[in-house]
């Protein structure tokens, strides 16, 4: 049995003052000068660490407040109040909503996963993921444990072509050869960005990050510098040039590439295996309504995997879009169907943006997933989108530290990682490859509410 695999973090402090749910509103007129007052009785020093920071222009208050409401219900003439604070309902969008951001912040901060205390006071229903609920069945259950080691639960996931079955020759010896296989110790890669600010420290962060992590980063061919050859190994080089502009030293060193999906894709596959015969080849392809048809054809054909990606709001290309898990059970359906789906290795990417999508998109079909725009977050990214319009980054990405960036997605990696090992764990599953497809360990709102009320209003 392989050594646990485990994320080493430390506390990696944010460079900007963080934008917090509520903020302080203390006003001074009208005060009483009490010779004891709330402000001084204070046991977090709130009103001592008082300041504004110029670059933001953000008052210490709000970050520093720890919401006991000491001070809001010990004032006499009732002066110091907590309101919403509207910057951090700015943040982000209808996907990428403030609470999302805000937990990604903690996260890449402390490494640990967050927890309220307070019970979830929420809707317990959805678009999206939020329409999917997991069996905790083996909950009650102390022994499983990953997260502590009392039971060992294995994260690993390979990449790469599979064989249905061994052949022997009549010597007993193998007489087909089995295709390479890419293993890493949890099933995430980094994916490319949709958008980010200039400047190579964004980058070299996400290759740091992939490196601690045993994990790949997803990079471009037309972003690839000398700086990166010590990444290699953690490298899968998206190809969006001519492979023949590719170094021959970069190309044998490499273990995974990245395709474009064309009608041609796997005559590209077969070329590059003559150069590298270890090389094992991703086909990036749009999700779509055609998706299931084409990664059909596509595995019968001597694909090895296939990495469907849809928007950043998890949404395929079409003009009745399905989400991302939708489309990913019918492929995957699809595969099971025509007898193939163990020889192939589904990836998918597109609006995963916290730990829980992690489990619900492999319980849809996947394999393993790809990570984008959480990458950013990590960073502090408040998802502005202004770097788009050349804009400058109101956090400065553009002049990140490589070493802290990286620091950060180890943390938040680490904060997922946790999560998957609790699911897996209440769920009484040992190994993440067990979980895939395993359908039967989640409702899906939309097939209970069709079960429900399809048979309303019908005559017996």
């Amino acid at each position: 049995m392989p050594a646990k695999y485990h994320i080493h973090t430390a506390q990696a402090a944010n460079r900007f003052q963080l934008i917090t749910r509520s903020g302080v509103i203390a006003w001074e007129e009208g005060c009483l000068k009490c010779p004891s007052c709330v402000k001084k009785a204070c046991v977090y020093k709130v009103y001592e660490k008082r300041g504004i920071d110029s670059r933001q222009m953000l008052e210490s208050l709000d970050s520093v407040c720890k919401d006991c409401f000491r001070c809001v219900q010990g004032c006499p003439k009732q002066l110091i109040q907590k309101g919403f604070n509207p910057s951090y309902k700015a943040l982000g969008d209808h996907y990428w909503t403030p609470e999302i951001i805000s937990g990604l912040w903690y996260q890449a901060e402390a490494g640990r996963i967050p927890v309220s205390g307070g019970g979830y006071g929420g809707a317990f229903s959805g678009p999206g993921f939020d329409a999917m609920w997991t069996d905790m069945s083996e909950i009650v259950r102390p022994t499983r444990d990953g997260i502590h080691g009392r039971e060992y639960i294995s994260t690993t996931t390979d990449i790469g072509r599979k064989l249905m079955a061994l052949e022997f020759d009549e010597t007993g010896a193998l007489s087909v050869t089995p295709p390479p296989v890419v293993e890493i110790p949890l099933p995430l890669l980094l994916d490319m960005l949709p958008w980010s600010p200039p400047g190579m420290g964004i980058k070299l962060a996400i290759l740091e990050g992939a490196k601690s992590l045993g994990t790949f980063a997803i990079i471009r061919q037309s972003d690839f510098t000398p700086a990166m050859k010590e990444y290699l190994s953690n490298i899968a080089l998206y190809i969006d040039g001519q492979v023949s502009d590719i170094e021959p030293s970069v190309l044998s060193a490499l273990r995974l590439i990245e395709l474009p999906y064309s009608k041609e894709v796997i005559a590209a596959q077969n070329t590059l295996k003559i150069t590298n015969s270890g090389l094992v080849t991703i086909i990036r392809m749009d999700l779509s309504p055609d998706s299931a048809e084409e990664v059909v054809r596509l595995t019968k054909e001597g694909a090895e995997a296939i990495h469907l990606v849809a928007d950043e709001y998890g949404l395929e290309k079409s003009d009745r879009p399905l989400f991302i898990k939708e489309r990913t059970r019918d492929i995957h359906l699809r595969l099971v169907e025509a007898g193939v789906r163990d020889q192939i290795t589904l990836i998918s990417g597109g609006g995963i943006a916290m730990a829980e999508h992690v489990a619900k998109q492999i319980i849809c079909g996947s394999d393993l997933l790809s990570v984008d725009i959480p990458l950013l977050i990590a960073m502090e990214c408040r998802v502005c989108r202004r770097c788009k319009e050349g804009i400058a980054c109101p956090v400065e990405l553009e002049g990140v530290d490589p070493v802290w960036g990286a620091s950060r997605i180890r943390n938040l990696m680490a904060g997922w990682h946790n999560q998957l090992l609790e699911i897996l764990g209440a769920m009484g599953i040992r190994e993440v490859k067990r979980l895939r497809g395993e359908m039967g360990r989640a409702m899906f709102f939309e097939d209970l509410e069709k079960d429900i009320f399809a048979t309303l209003g019908r005559r017996g």
